[in-house]
C-alpha cells in the first residue's frame, strides 16, 4: 500500500513539474511580451508593439506602454468578443487565457507613461485638428477631445485613453473604424463599423460627424505632441 501511494506522489509530483514552467510562463506578462502565450496561436506583443511598448508608428500599430491594464483588458476581451475587429487581434486575443490577458495587460501598464513634451501656447487656429482637440466642434455636436482625453491628451482613467504618444496613423484607423461607410451606387448597404465598443456609442457618434479631412487633422494633432523623457505628471490625469 505504502509503495503504490510513493508511486502515485512520485507521478504527480513529476507531473507537476513538467507543468510548472509552462503555467508561470503564462502567466508571466513580461515574457508573453517577448515570447508570446502558452498556445503558439498567442505571437509575442513586442513583434507588433516593439521591445519598449511603444508601437511601430509607421505600421499603425499602438503603443501599449503606460496604458491602464484595465483598458488593455477590455480591448483584448473586446478582440475576442468581436466589438472590435482587427483579424489579427482577434486570432492573438482568442489563443490567450484570461490569465495571460490579465498578466500581459498588467505588466504593460507598469510601462512608462507618455508624457507630453511640447505645451499648446495660445489659441488654436479654428477648423485645424488642434482646435477640434481643444475647442471641439460644437456645430456638430463634438466636444474638445480633452474634455475625456485629459489635458494633452494623456489619457483619464479606464475608459478613456492616452490619444498622445499614439501615432497619427493608428490614430486616424481607429477614427475611421468607428465610423459607418455610408451607401453608395456601388455599394447600396453600406459598410458598418469596424469598432464599436466604446462607453454608449460616443466615438461612434464623433467619427460619424468628422469629415475624413478633419479626422486626419486631429490624429496629426496628438500624435506629433511627442513624448518627454521625464516621469508622467499624475496631476494631469484629470477631467475638467
Amino acid at each position: 500500500m505504502t509503495s503504490t501511494l510513493f508511486i502515485r506522489t512520485s507521478k504527480y509530483i513529476a507531473y507537476l513539474c513538467m507543468i510548472m514552467p509552462t503555467l508561470s510562463f503564462a502567466l508571466d506578462g513580461e515574457t508573453i511580451m517577448v515570447h508570446g502565450g502558452a498556445n503558439p496561436a498567442a505571437m509575442p506583443c513586442i513583434s507588433c508593439h516593439a521591445p519598449d511598448g511603444k508601437g511601430m508608428p509607421s505600421a499603425g500599430f499602438p503603443r501599449l506602454a503606460g496604458l491602464p491594464a484595465a483598458y488593455i483588458e477590455k480591448q483584448l476581451y473586446d478582440f475576442k468578443s468581436g466589438s472590435r475587429k482587427n483579424p489579427l487581434m482577434q486570432g492573438i486575443s482568442s489563443a490567450l487565457t484570461n490569465e495571460e490577458i490579465i498578466a500581459v495587460a498588467n505588466a504593460y501598464s507598469k510601462r512608462p507613461k507618455v508624457n507630453v513634451n511640447t505645451k499648446q501656447t495660445g489659441l488654436p487656429v479654428p477648423g485645424t485638428g488642434a482646435w477640434i482637440a481643444l475647442r471641439g466642434e460644437w456645430s456638430k455636436n463634438i466636444p474638445e477631445c480633452t474634455l475625456c482625453h485629459g489635458p494633452d491628451g494623456v489619457g483619464v482613467g479606464d475608459s478613456f485613453p492616452p490619444l498622445a504618444g499614439q501615432s497619427p496613423l493608428y490614430l486616424e484607423n481607429q477614427l475611421k473604424a468607428w465610423k459607418a461607410e455610408k451607401p453608395t451606387a456601388a455599394n447600396k448597404k453600406g459598410v458598418p463599423p469596424t469598432r464599436s465598443n466604446d462607453p454608449n456609442g460616443l466615438m461612434q457618434h464623433i467619427a460619424a460627424s468628422l469629415t475624413d479631412a478633419q479626422i486626419k487633422a486631429v490624429s496629426e494633432y496628438f500624435g506629433n505632441l511627442g513624448d518627454a523623457t521625464e516621469p508622467f505628471d499624475e496631476s494631469q490625469h484629470r477631467l475638467r
